[in-house]
């Protein structure tokens, strides 16, 4: 008899290993694949699928700025096997900037963890006559109306962060938003719009082409990739810093130990040498905080780029 029970306990334990590994996590981008969230994303799926001995898949959502996917996960089960790793503008911005994205950031998530910055750099065509972004400025107010910049959507950084240089210069330059990276900076390249702000990841290759020129990061201090290039608070915007930070977040209610394991398993995972070094291929710098200090971090920029939006009277339909 107390073999048979033996073989019972051993044969459903068996059973829900199994399951265990068959489950399918989602992690939900809200950009198209190529962009740097995205292949941040599918890095973490090979990582924490390795960790944690579970199946990630990363799904793609684009639309409003990253705001679809979130609202996705709004409506999601809380039963900790669907998150999205969330941009920046799409957590802390695009509340304040649409009348309506499907979600409330500081009451419908549970924040994981925070895995990455993306660093983001002042590009143009080459054909445009400047060298730096001094020389951007000086020509911009010479030619008044005549440039135009693409952005990755409305209220993206790359959106924001160009209204920022156009305040602080008095710059006229039209905003030509698209969906996603890929094809604003393609225009860009093709000489349809003159200029973006957007990530190392999708703008490297075609500045070490020559098909882009760089003239200014806009991080806290010179990329590594890029230790020639000044950032433009060097070139005369003080404090001028833009970064768009990702982390991973769940619906509302999923149990506090499924958190604190993802938690657990990502930050283990941005603190290897093998992921920092693909980090710096992307133009990435890690970073790593507990969830309990993310969930105040969060706060914290939500209040910071809902003043920002009202200051520059931002608004999209």
């Amino acid at each position: 008899m107390k073999q048979l029970i033996f073989f019972l306990l051993m044969t459903i334990t068996a059973t829900l290993a199994h399951a265990q590994s068959d489950k399918v996590n989602k992690i939900i981008v809200g950009f198209p694949p190529g962009q740097a969230t995205d292949q941040v994303a599918r890095l973490l799926a090979q990582e924490l699928s390795q960790e944690l001995k579970e199946n990630f898949i990363v799904e793609n959502r684009p639309g409003q700025g990253g705001s679809v996917a979130l609202a996705t996960l709004a409506r999601s089960e809380p039963d900790g096997n669907t998150m999205v790793l969330a941009a920046l503008a799409s957590l802390v911005v695009n509340p304040h900037l649409y009348k309506n994205v499907g979600y409330a950031t500081l009451s419908d998530f549970e924040p994981v963890a925070l895995v990455a910055d993306l660093p983001m750099l002042l590009v143009v065509n080459p054909k445009l006559p400047v060298q730096s972004y001094k020389e951007l400025v000086t020509y911009a107010k010479e030619h008044p109306g005549q440039l135009n910049y693409a952005s990755s959507g409305n209220g993206t950084l790359s959106h924001l962060g160009m209204e920022e240089l156009k305040r602080n210069t008095g710059m006229q330059i039209a905003h030509i938003p698209y969906s996603g990276s890929a094809r604003s900076v393609a225009d860009v390249v093709g000489g349809g719009v003159q200029m973006v702000i957007d990530t190392v990841a999708v703008t490297q290759t075609q500045i070490r082409a020559g098909k882009l020129r760089l003239l200014a990061t806009t991080y806290s201090e010179r990329l590594p990739a890029f230790p020639d290039t000044p950032t433009i608070a060097e070139q005369g915007v003080k404090d001028f810093r833009l970064s768009a930070w990702l982390g991973l977040m769940m619906p509302q209610g999923t149990p506090p130990d499924r958190v604190a394991r993802i938690n657990k398993a990502a930050m283990k995972a941005i603190q290897s040498e093998s992921v920092r070094n693909k980090y710096a291929a992307l133009g990435a710098v890690p970073r790593t905080m507990p969830t309990q200090a993310f969930r105040q971090f969060i706060a914290a920029e939500y209040e910071r780029w809902g003043n920002g939006v009202r200051q520059a009277a931002l608004t999209v339909d």
